[in-house]
């Protein structure tokens, strides 16, 4: 699927034409069974995994694009390919400018060489010359915060060094291209402020970044566009929060096959949870959930012995798994009558205002002193459209007022 608003004048700076990529999967792992297998022609011994197939992307000079999916979808093979890391299998691709890699942590690093050392490697093999590197020393290293580790050999680095230093060194050497997969989530959080501030930088700058993340909320707060791979292809190339919506809707419909497809829970309670549905008052099964709706969550239970006390629980989790909200009927003062056999309940929620993601209710069964006799883990769960005004978990109309001096 493609949702590509109108192009700019501005020159495609990468061009990705009919990209396949094949790797083989050798299955004599062991020495022994490599050289039983010495000579012996067939696919029994080997495997062809296909990690993209006939991917056609343009990237426009001055862009910020985003490259999600799920591990294995083929996002680092493919920004592998538009840095010349890897050849393609078939297809070709076409690059302009200079480019910056950050593919993988110390990449280009020599470990018995210094942080110093290696500072004057890497830039090199980003095309600077060593007078460039000498001039633009002093801000690698500071930008890096390193300190005297600079003189230090990189293997006794922690990968929070690592990135730094990796980091400092790409961003100086002024690309028009720059490339990066998921290193930042090594850095802490004041550095990767400070990554992220140079990123705005860059496109302040009219530079053009290619980013490998898995976190969504960066996706949608940095990216221009996104591009959802799904098994090898292109299945969304857009605008990065429609894009973000795709992703989460793939990622629950593996989920739940992955729950279908799993070990079944065969141990014997007499109390469960059946299942759980959502839906907003007034619109359909399905539908998103906008701001402001009474949301009503329906509970299905059974006890096959009888239970007189009991408690129903729903908690609705973040795509992150962090809880957004959480209640329960003994919260809410309600009185139950026995639990014999099966029954349904429902929490109405009035003036629910989420803010922009896909949320899960967690539903559960309990006895009166809050033991849990049944839990079902995202049960079920809805989405929340964007929001084009505000990003974030808490839905709130904004408004802004200039009162002067």
């Amino acid at each position: 699927m493609t949702d590509i608003s109108a192009r700019s004048d501005a020159p495609d700076i990468v061009v990705v034409s009919d990209v396949s990529k094949r790797f083989v999967i050798r299955k004599d792992n062991s020495l022994k069974e490599r050289i039983v297998t010495l000579g012996r022609v067939g696919k029994r011994h080997r495997e062809e995994f296909w990690a993209l197939s006939n991917v056609n992307i343009s990237i426009e000079a001055g862009t910020t694009v985003g490259l999600i999916g799920h591990n294995g979808s083929g996002k680092s093979t493919l920004l592998k390919v538009i840095g010349g890391i890897l050849d393609p299998t078939t297809g070709t691709v076409a690059r302009r400018g200079r480019i910056a890699a950050l593919l993988e942590l110390g990449a280009g690093f020599h470990p018995d060489l210094t942080g110093r050392e290696n500072v004057f490697l890497n830039a090199s093999i980003l095309g600077l010359s060593r007078t460039e590197t000498e001039e633009r020393f002093d801000d690698i290293h500071a930008f890096s915060g390193i300190g005297e580790f600079i003189d230090t050999q990189v293997k006794f680095y922690s990968s929070g060094m690592y990135v730094r230093l990796a980091f400092a060194v790409a961003v100086h050497t002024d690309p028009d291209l720059l490339l990066v997969d998921e290193v930042l989530a090594v850095g802490d959080e004041a550095f990767q402020r400070k990554c992220l501030d140079k990123i705005r930088s860059f496109q302040e700058e009219g530079r053009t970044i290619v980013l490998v993340t898995h976190s969504l909320g960066q996706v949608t707060e940095l990216c221009d566009r996104a591009i959802l791979l799904n098994r090898g292809h292109v299945v969304f190339d857009g605008d990065s929060r429609r894009a973000v919506s795709e992703f989460r809707d793939i990622l629950e419909d593996r989920r739940q096959d992955e729950a279908q497809a799993g070990p079944a829970d065969n141990i014997v309670r007499p109390g469960r949870v059946l299942s759980a549905s959502v839906v907003a008052l007034g619109r359909k099964t399905g539908d998103s959930v906008e701001p402001g709706d009474d949301v009503k969550v329906s509970i299905t239970l059974e006890h096959r012995d009888g239970l007189d006390d009991w408690v129903c629980a729903l908690q609705i989790d973040n795509a992150l798994g962090q809880v957004m909200y959480g209640t329960t009927s003994k919260r809410l003062g309600a009185v139950l009558e026995p639990l014999h056999g099966t029954r349904t309940v429902e929490f109405i929620l009035r003036d629910a205002r989420f803010g922009t993601g896909k949320y899960f209710i967690n539903a559960s069964l309990m006895d009166s002193a809050g033991r849990h006799l049944h839990d079902f883990p995202q049960a079920t769960s809805f989405d929340v459209p964007n929001y084009s005004l505000a990003v974030g978990v808490v839905h709130a109309r904004p408004e802004f007022n200039d009162i002067g001096s």
